[in-house]
């Protein structure tokens, strides 16, 4: 069956209840972040979480609702603007692509694990029934691995999710569902072209230029320097022809009737300003042409629009905001 679609939505990531506040608890939402967006038509709030936030000592069939509550607040103050919520499980039982080793069990190879995610998303799905599709959407699980690490296979990671999705669908047929690309996000999934689903792909590629000094990236060591275009990364010479190339595999799928949305993307700091804003714009260019959405990682930081510290970037200031304004320009092109 097909879902609503979300559309051409652009916006950003929240780190809310993925990354605890200082007395140990989710942070509530930023409602200065959000009337910005708001006032500039930035529409689309991916909230990535960390299920251990209302799940102690792997009870995952216990969840905190004290937790959750926080999270309709955040659900509703987006609403109040008119900004649609895509609710992703970043820390997925058995999964997350950051520090994966700090789970008890894999959600590719164990009925627990499975069975948790499957109850999860059943239990968001009954508990957001009554919302508009316009206003909410599942992101089942944040960049799954490559083949074969973890022991996931297509045939595996089909399977649950397809498991999930009919969980879902059996309490809310017309809730909007985001599946994210291999490999990180970023290979495609023909395989699940028949779920009506919507696939999220990133804006990472190539790794030497978003991720550029990244300590947290296994590969930052001996990565090329990012110049671009020009970077030379996997056996290719990276510029907007090499980008259309990437994305191709995506198109092929959305050619079949899938809704395409990159659910991340966004430049470490520590990238040149000149070739990050130049990688930026082709990006941004491809995805208008494509007809794609976007959700920047993140807001504020490092990857942002604010406060990222980038050498060599010029600010202007907007709505008492320190806005990055080449990048801004990009952006609202």
């Amino acid at each position: 069956m097909a879902q609503p679609r979300i559309g051409p939505l652009c916006g950003f990531n929240f780190q809310w209840m993925f990354i605890k506040g200082d007395d140990g608890k989710p942070i509530e939402a930023d409602l200065r972040a959000l009337d910005f967006m708001a006032k500039h038509d930035l529409r689309f709030v991916r909230i990535p979480t960390d299920y251990r936030f209302w799940t102690k000592d792997f009870d995952y069939f216990q969840p905190d609702e004290a937790v959750f509550e926080v999270l309709d607040r955040h659900l509703a103050v987006c609403r109040d603007r008119g900004l649609h919520m895509s609710l992703n499980l970043h820390r997925a039982p058995g999964y997350c692509i950051n520090r994966n080793d700090l789970e008890r069990h894999n959600l590719w190879l164990d009925a627990e694990a499975q069975d948790a995610f499957a109850f999860l998303w059943e239990g968001f799905a009954k508990r957001y029934r009554d919302v508009p599709a316009s206003d909410l959407s599942f992101d089942l699980v944040n960049e799954p691995p490559n083949v074969g690490q973890y022991g996931m296979t297509r045939e595996n990671h089909a399977a649950v999710i397809r498991r999930t999705v009919a969980a879902i669908r059996s309490v809310h047929p017309e809730r909007p569902i985001v599946i994210d690309g291999l490999g990180g996000g970023h290979y495609a999934m023909p395989e699940l072209a028949d779920l009506g689903v919507t696939h999220s792909c990133r804006g990472y590629q190539p790794m030497p230029v978003s991720h550029h000094r990244a300590t947290w990236w296994d590969g930052h060591a001996n990565a090329p320097y990012p110049a671009y275009p020009g970077v030379i990364w996997e056996g290719e010479v990276w510029d907007a022809d090499t980008l259309r190339e990437f994305y191709r595999p995506w198109r092929e799928v959305e050619a079949q009737g899938v809704e395409v949305h990159v659910g991340e993307f966004g430049c470490f700091n520590q990238t040149p300003n000149a070739d990050a804003l130049r990688w930026l714009s082709d990006l941004f260019f491809l995805w208008r042409e494509f007809g794609w959405g976007w959700a920047m990682w993140n807001f504020e930081g490092a990857f942002g629009i604010i406060g990222h510290g980038r050498e060599g970037a010029r600010f202007e200031t907007m709505d008492g905001y320190e806005v990055d304004a080449d990048l801004w320009h990009l952006m609202r092109r």
